[in-house]
C-alpha cells in the first residue's frame, strides 16, 4: 500500500461561486496527420486549464506483480497550491495524501504508518524527480516537465509529434503530443542505465468551459523491484467550488522513512 499511495500521489489542489463542469463536448474529431512545426510546443500551453479548484470523483485500478486492487480516489486540487488525494475502499478512507509546493504528507491505514517530508526522498524512491508542479500537471494531463525550459529533438511517428529531450543521455524523456490541439497523449521518462521507466497516457478527453481535461490516465512504473500500473479514470468533475483540504495523521501512527 505504500508504494501504491506513492505511485499515486505522481498520479496522484476558491471561488464563492459553486459551478458544475459540464463537458461541451468529447475529443472525438478525426487523427489529424501532423506536419514538422516549430510552435508545438507553444500550442500546447494554449490548451493551459483555467481554473481555481479543480474537484474529481475517480476509480483507480492498481496492479503490481503481486497484487491487483481496485479502489475510488477524491482528488481535490488548489491550483499551484495544495492536492488532497484521499483513497477509498468499499468506503473506507485507507490513506490520504496532502501535496503542497513546499511539502509532501500521507497517511495509510493497513500499517497504520504516515510519512511527513519534502520532494527530494520521495524522488530518490521513485527514481524519478517530483516536485509540485509535476504532479499537478500530471493529474491535469499538462507536459510533467514545463516544455519551454527544454530543447527538443521534434519527429512524427504514428501521426503524433514525438520531443525527444537532447539534455542528458543518462536520463531520456519523450512527449507525444497529436496533431489537432496539441495535447500530451503520453510521454515516457526513464534511465535505461538503472532499468527505470515511467510512462503516462492520456484518453478520453473532454472539452469543458475551463479547458481540455483527460478522464483517464494510465500510469506504468518499471523500477528494480518489478512493474507497478495504476489507472485512473475521471467519473466526477467539478471546477471552482469551494473546496476544504481536511487532513490530519491518526493518533497512534508511526513515522515511516523512505530510502
Amino acid at each position: 500500500m505504500k508504494k501504491y499511495i506513492a505511485v499515486l500521489i505522481l498520479s496522484v489542489a476558491v471561488v464563492s461561486c459553486k459551478t458544475k463542469a459540464v463537458a461541451v463536448q468529447n475529443n472525438t474529431s478525426p487523427i489529424v496527420a501532423p506536419k514538422e512545426d516549430k510552435k508545438v510546443i507553444e500550442k500546447h500551453y494554449d490548451n493551459k486549464l483555467d481554473f481555481s479548484t479543480l474537484y474529481i470523483k475517480a476509480s483507480a485500478k492498481y496492479v503490481d506483480e503481486k497484487q491487483s486492487q481496485n479502489v475510488t480516489a477524491e482528488i481535490r486540487i488548489e491550483k499551484d497550491k495544495q492536492i488532497l488525494i484521499s483513497v477509498r475502499f468499499l468506503g473506507i478512507t485507507m490513506a490520504k495524501a496532502l501535496i503542497t509546493p513546499d511539502a509532501v504528507s500521507y497517511y495509510e491505514k493497513i500499517n497504520s504508518t504516515y510519512y511527513e517530508g519534502d520532494f527530494t526522498s520521495l524522488s530518490k524512491w521513485l527514481g524519478t524527480d517530483l516536485d509540485y508542479s509535476k504532479v499537478q500537471n500530471l493529474l491535469i494531463g499538462e507536459a510533467f516537465d514545463d516544455l519551454r525550459k527544454g530543447k527538443y529533438t521534434q519527429t512524427i511517428v504514428e501521426n503524433l509529434f514525438r520531443l525527444d529531450e537532447e539534455k542528458d543521455a543518462n536520463l531520456k524523456k519523450t512527449f507525444f503530443l497529436d496533431g489537432e490541439k496539441y495535447l500530451i497523449q503520453k510521454e515516457e521518462i526513464s534511465q535505461p542505465s538503472e532499468n527505470r521507466t515511467l510512462q503516462i497516457a492520456y484518453s478520453d478527453s473532454k472539452t469543458f468551459d475551463q479547458g481540455i481535461l483527460p478522464t483517464s490516465i494510465e500510469i506504468n512504473a518499471v523500477q528494480p523491484k518489478g512493474k507497478t500500473s495504476i489507472n485512473l479514470n475521471y467519473n466526477n468533475i467539478s471546477f471552482n467550488e469551494q473546496l476544504s483540504f481536511p487532513y490530519s495523521v491518526p493518533s497512534g501512527y508511526k513515522k515511516m522513512t523512505i530510502k
